[in-house]
């Protein structure tokens, strides 16, 4: 059965990513064309799991961002059984980003933590 998520969830973001399209009115990650749908992980805590997990060895300036998934247009569910990981299939309306946090990473790019920005 597919769950339908709600509330805040969070998707990381190369920091020049965000800043080419935090004035429009829509968000598309890097991947979005060649995935159909954005990640996003619940939890800010949980969050380090894919950093380190997919981006520990890419040393640009990330970024997690907030979303308020009740506030964006596309459809959102969860395609992992533990229902941590939803996936929103469209892009992400810029006005449901709701906080930014910046990536703190150690020197050999492992994910750390978040700190507000």
């Amino acid at each position: 059965m597919v769950s339908t998520p709600s509330g805040s969830t969070w998707h990381l973001v190369p920091a020049a990513v965000w800043e080419e399209q935090r004035t429009q009115a829509l968000y598309r990650p890097e991947a979005f064309a060649a995935d159909g749908f954005v990640h996003c992980t619940d939890g800010l805590d949980q969050l380090l799991v894919p950093a380190n997990t997919y981006y520990r060895d890419d040393p640009r300036p990330y970024l997690a961002l907030e979303i308020d998934l009740d506030a964006i247009a596309a459809p959102a569910r969860y395609d992992d059984e533990a229902e941590r990981y939803p996936h929103v299939y469209g892009p992400i309306d810029v006005a449901a980003v709701r906080t930014i946090f910046a990536a703190e990473r150690a020197g050999d790019g492992t994910f750390t933590g978040f700190t507000p920005v």
